[in-house]
């Protein structure tokens, strides 16, 4: 049985960061919501409660019962996760004279306690509270103080309880993942087997005993996650795994057909499915985005469905889901909010069952199970691109024209940016086509074109995302390139947007 840490979520945004960091050192974790320990898991060997947006003291703050965990298990609390053991233990968390937020530096350690180990003073810590612990039950000794906080970290002494306020999992926190590794190796005596490799040992294995002889059918989007479920799913079950691959004629220029070569180089058994001329016959004169989203989704499932019906005796539907999927699909009381995005209403309407090979991977542990299969770079290091694909980039009505000036104009960037050796610095980039036309002058004639709108972000998870600072001699010539190579295009933008408060997509 795989041994794990179990993070439990009082709904910080850097809960699954918390996780990715544990996963990086090689230790397999799984994020619940607060109320929802499995306690009857003996695989779990330590336990890390989250931050939260809720003070200690408000009425609406998630509580849980601790002590069955700090009884029987080591358990970490971090900034929200630390206040809550020692507000529930008779310690006192008041409002921060000033709220406490961005890099301070641990002016005092115990470098004897086990969880600030090869921590050194001075080391720079993240914090982000407004409340402070201003004083610690009987019982808890401070470990770590900045020269603005006294207790920015404890212990519960006969206790295997921790407490920090600052944020180790963050970049900023220049030592926090040691400290993570002090708790998930040296207290919860974690064995960091968590690989690729054992990932891709395992799963085959389980893969085999839960679908035995039964076939299995799978969409493939081009993009990284269903294109690293199908090459597992291909080396558990081989000939049982066909893959479709819809073109609904939105897609990057020339992918369909490149994609296609991509998927039969790997093994795959995949059917390609030109359907652009029912996607643009439905989609003519529509401007709504949702609705555009709505009806490439659907004009999906049931293009979806019926080739799949034309394969017989098909028992299981597999998707590309990944555990951020997973995640944002519970809120931290355990209720359904929203199902995630790759499920899209596929297996009500078939009526099979689900299959999930990668829900329990973050995306950079997909793309190291992609490289440890043997996929090409280029396909693992694919950006995000978005599933209604260039219709969500076409401000305003769609239309095959429309299209090609997209697809050309993004290509252009696309190549250039892998040129300029760039491409791998950037996490998801791509044109858009404004709504709106200028004059501009080509020889001695006045035109009248189109705008092309350039979008490049640098993000570590798209939950926020920094505009990419690219150099003034590509964008030169990326524009230039795209004026004089694309028929109907004038003017090029560059979106210096970041997210929040703009989007990375703009509908």
């Amino acid at each position: 049985m795989q041994e794990k840490i179990i993070i439990l979520d009082f709904g910080s945004q850097t809960t699954q960061l918390i996780g990715r960091r544990v996963r990086e050192l090689g230790e397999y974790c799984e994020i619940v919501p607060y109320n929802k320990f499995p306690y009857d898991d003996p695989s779990v060997i330590g336990v890390i409660l989250s931050g939260s947006p809720f003070s200690v003291y408000d009425e609406k703050a998630f509580r849980t019962d601790l002590s069955r965990l700090r009884s029987h298990l080591p358990v970490l609390g971090i900034c929200y996760g630390a206040q809550f053991i020692a507000y529930t233990s008779g310690g006192s968390v008041e409002p921060a004279p000033s709220r406490e937020y961005g890099r301070a530096h641990l002016s005092s350690i115990d470098n004897e306690n086990p969880l600030m180990q090869n921590i050194p003073v001075g080391s720079q810590v993240w914090m982000s509270h407004g409340d402070t612990i201003t004083s610690i039950p009987d019982g808890f000794r401070a470990i770590a103080s900045t020269d603005k906080v006294r207790i920015a970290a404890y212990q519960v002494e006969g206790e295997n309880t921790w407490g920090v306020q600052f944020h180790p999992e963050v970049f900023h926190s220049e030592h926090g993942t040691q400290l993570l590794r002090n708790f998930v190796v040296d207290i919860c005596g974690g064995k960091l087997d968590w690989t690729a490799e054992s990932f891709i040992e395992s799963t085959v294995k389980s893969l085999r005993e839960q679908l035995g002889d039964d076939k299995v059918v799978l969409g493939l989007s081009g993009g990284v996650d269903s294109s690293v479920a199908a090459v597992l799913l291909n080396r558990a079950i081989g000939k049982n795994l066909t893959c479709i691959f819809v073109d609904h004629g939105m897609l990057r220029k020339n992918e369909f057909r490149n994609v296609l070569n991509d998927y039969e180089c790997l093994g795959l058994n995949v059917i390609g499915v030109d359907a652009s001329a029912k996607f643009f016959s439905e989609l003519e004169g529509v401007t709504e985005p949702e609705r555009k989203r709505k009806i490439i989704g659907k004009g999906f499932i049931d293009v979806f469905d019926e080739e799949a019906h034309k394969i017989e005796d098909v028992k299981w539907l597999a998707q590309g889901t990944i555990y951020p999927d997973c995640i944002e699909s519970l809120s931290i009381t355990g209720t359904t909010i929203k199902s995630h995005h790759n499920v899209g209403g596929l297996p009500e309407k078939m009526n099979l069952k689900l299959c999930e090979p990668l829900r329990l991977l973050f995306k950079d542990e997909v793309r190291s199970v992609g490289r440890q299969l043997g996929m090409p770079e280029h396909l693992i290091k694919r950006h995000p691109f978005p599933g209604p694909g260039l219709a969500v980039r076409i401000l305003g009505d769609i239309t095959p024209e429309k299209v090609r000036i997209l697809q050309d104009a993004d290509d252009i960037f696309i190549q250039g940016l892998r040129d300029w050796d760039l491409y791998d610095k950037v996490w998801q980039a791509g044109a858009i086509l404004l709504p709106v036309q200028s004059v501009g002058v080509m020889g001695d004639e006045r035109t009248y074109e189109r705008a092309i709108a350039l979008r490049a972000v640098t993000s570590t998870d798209a939950m926020t995302a920094d505009w990419a600072h690219l150099p003034y001699d590509f964008m030169a010539k990326v524009s230039n390139d795209i004026i004089n190579k694309v028929r109907g295009v004038n003017r090029v933008c560059y979106d210096i947007s970041s997210k929040p408060p703009a989007t990375i997509e703009w509908e």
